[in-house]
């Protein structure tokens, strides 16, 4: 009998101690999924599927744009090589281009220097002189001075330094000098050339008014060389 209740006793106890084990360990679950290490997942899959899809999508745009940057360069690059077999190319260069650059250069500083400094100069060096010879021998300098580069300002004014010509063109650039010693382009047809007609001693043709002048011994297309030196007959 005491075996029996003792047994009956324990078992009643079993009983009442097990639904609080169950809410113990049910309560714990819950904290456990309630605590912020439990889920600290779940954002951290969410952001590296979102990197992933951006990743996509730059991958996508910027092949997209480099196949519209291929496309858009095709044309240019063919308008580009289009344009460079236009160039015009140099078929002349004047043997003495250097050489006449350099004297005028020579020139106009020396004219230069005489209008800045030779009033001074004749005025300081002779003081026992009249006034009125001063002036005279003041302005002769600055005359002497000035007609020499005028001089040689005219007779290499006509003097072709570079031509070019694209074959086939009706027309053809020359470069020409200034008195200020600067080259200067002009554009010349060869519809407009006429013989010179002019006692002048280095002048090849005439155009516009205007004379010029190719060394022949030094041009060696010749072809081009027959178009600028037309005869009276062929103008006319």
């Amino acid at each position: 009998m005491a075996r029996s209740a003792l047994l009956h006793l324990l078992r009643s106890q079993s009983k009442h101690r097990l639904p609080s084990a169950y809410f113990r360990t049910g309560q714990r679950l819950c904290r456990s999924l309630a605590s912020p290490r439990t889920w600290s997942c779940r954002p951290s899959l969410t952001s590296a599927t979102q990197l992933s899809a951006g990743h996509r999508r730059w991958l996508s745009q910027s092949t997209a744009a480099e196949e519209e940057s291929k496309i858009s360069d095709a044309p240019r690059s063919g308008g580009q090589t289009g344009e460079d077999e236009k160039v015009d190319i140099v078929v002349y260069h004047g043997p003495v281009s250097t050489t006449i650059r350099k004297v005028k250069l020579l020139s106009l500083s020396s004219c230069f220097f005489s209008v800045l400094l030779g009033p001074v100069i004749t005025f300081m060096t002779l003081p026992n002189m009249s006034m009125i010879l001063k002036g005279v021998m003041a302005s002769s300098v600055l005359l002497i001075s000035a007609s020499t580069t005028a001089a040689l300002h005219w007779v290499v004014s006509p003097y072709i330094h570079k031509i070019k010509w694209q074959p086939g063109s009706d027309s053809f650039e020359v470069e020409m000098m200034s008195w200020l010693a600067t080259y200067v382009p002009r554009t010349i047809k060869f519809s407009d050339i006429r013989p010179p007609e002019t006692n002048r001693p280095v002048v090849t043709f005439k155009a516009n008014g205007k004379f010029y002048y190719v060394d022949e011994e030094h041009c060696h297309d010749k072809a081009l060389l027959a178009r600028l030196t037309p005869t009276e007959t062929s103008s006319s």
